[in-house]
């Protein structure tokens, strides 16, 4: 079998051999840069929260449990343990749990295993980090539709929420990723989350908050850190809400957030090639909000149109969670070695989203890869390919593109080019990297 692949990959690669590929020009596209010193965040953060409307809520003793997920949010290590800090001030038992679905495999050792990977660990906050998939049924909806959280969260005496506000991969309403979407499917785990996912994303902006008032009226959340990113993946802003002020606070949050988002100052592409995805990366392995393929079209749309996706690796961080690979049309054999179905399939279930996992054509190098990408394109002019590379859709300020993109980015004043055009620096192998 593994003889027939490898000679049915060699003629596919004798096929592709004469795809034209046009030479390239770095550029760098112009974002807000504005953040947050990092020295400054266990300051801020506790500065938000030494006022009297969370102060006043926790009592000596008290059990209060801090969420922490898994979307690879920016100095979130930090951030926690500047909330434990807090607690442990007002001479509270603070412990931290992941709060983050079905995600780590959909078992308690691969969600501390995430939460280590991002230095989330007991050494460092000094307080427990307790994992469970154990849920507790709230309460239910008026149409009976039951309300789960985790176990541990439901026995603290107080929640405290942490997350980052953003654009949702799947869906548009005034709460989409953020500390609501925290409460009702990071802590309801993969049960939770299973039921809420269960109607479908197009129901998803409206049964949210629903499930999350259910939540709220038997869970004590206290209120939350919100924390918004700019294009370069750094903490732009942090804010403390209440557990009132995430109904009314959170939507300007999202506003403010989406108008600091990265893109690529381009509307039609041919081709776009990224180096790396994974769920640290998105929760779709790369953010359609910048690449424009959604899996689920029909709830939202944005990006840039383009014809053809090409994947050459997961990251490191995503242990083998290939979730949005389905979203490319060719990948490399690099990046299929490294696909882990457990740690992948079991948030695809959850979601009922499927067509993320499914696995393209692939190739055994970049450069058959590149080439399938635009032999993929129909009706363009296949020796100016319109071609981007990008490392990840969370860095899209230093970026590749095409000589038949640079007049349209010389006349851009967001762009600035950064070099001549060069051939592809492939190596021996025909790789990239």
């Amino acid at each position: 079998m593994a003889i027939e692949s490898q000679r049915e990959n060699n003629m596919i690669t004798q096929l592709s051999d004469d795809i034209f590929l046009p030479r390239m020009v770095k550029v760098k596209q112009t974002f807000d840069d504005s953040h947050l010193a990092v020295e400054d965040i266990p300051r801020i953060v506790i500065e938000l929260l030494d006022v009297p409307k969370f102060k006043d809520q926790i009592k000596e003793g008290m059990s209060i449990a801090i969420t922490s997920g898994s979307r690879g949010v920016a100095n979130i290590a930090l951030i926690t343990k500047a909330i434990v800090d807090f607690v442990k001030s007002c001479g509270a038992h603070p412990f931290v749990f992941p709060a983050m679905g079905s995600h780590g495999g959909a078992t308690a050792e691969g969600q501390l295993e995430v939460l280590t990977s991002y230095g989330v660990t007991e050494e460092y906050l000094g307080c427990p980090v307790r994992a469970t998939m154990e849920t507790v049924e709230v309460g239910r909806l008026d149409d009976g539709m039951p309300a789960f959280t985790d176990k541990y969260a439901f026995e603290a005496d107080g929640v405290i929420l942490c997350g980052r506000v953003k654009a949702h991969t799947a869906f548009r309403a005034p709460h989409e990723s953020g500390l609501m979407k925290m409460s009702v499917i990071g802590m309801g785990k993969q049960h939770g989350a299973m039921t809420v996912h269960e109607s479908g994303f197009n129901n998803m902006g409206k049964l949210m908050p629903r499930v999350a008032k259910v939540i709220f009226d038997h869970v004590n959340v206290l209120g939350g850190v919100a924390t918004i990113e700019n294009a370069f993946d750094e903490t732009y802003k942090l804010v403390a809400l209440t557990k009132d002020e995430i109904w009314t606070e959170e939507p300007k949050l999202l506003l403010e957030a989406k108008s600091k988002m990265g893109g690529l100052l381009f509307d039609e592409l041919d081709v776009l090639i990224v180096d790396q995805i994974g769920k640290d990366v998105s929760g779709d392995g790369m953010d359609p909000n910048v690449t424009g393929r959604f899996a689920c079209a029909d709830s939202a749309s944005g990006g840039v149109n383009v014809q053809s996706i090409a994947v050459l690796d997961l990251t490191v961080d995503t242990h083998g969670n290939f979730n949005g690979i389905g979203m490319a049309d060719v990948v490399s054999k690099r990046a299929i070695d490294k696909m882990n179905p457990d740690a992948t399939y079991p948030n695809a279930f959850t979601s009922t989203v499927f067509d993320v996992v499914k696995i393209p054509m692939f190739a055994h190098s970049d450069k058959t890869v590149v080439r399938l990408g635009i032999r993929k394109c129909n009706g363009i002019d296949k020796k100016n390919p319109r071609i981007v590379r990008i490392k990840d859709t969370n860095h899209v300020e230093t970026i590749e593109i095409s000589e038949a993109l640079l007049q349209e980015a010389k006349m851009n004043p967001r762009i600035q080019i950064l070099s001549e055009p060069y051939e592809w620096k492939f190596d021996e192998n025909g790789n990239l990297f």
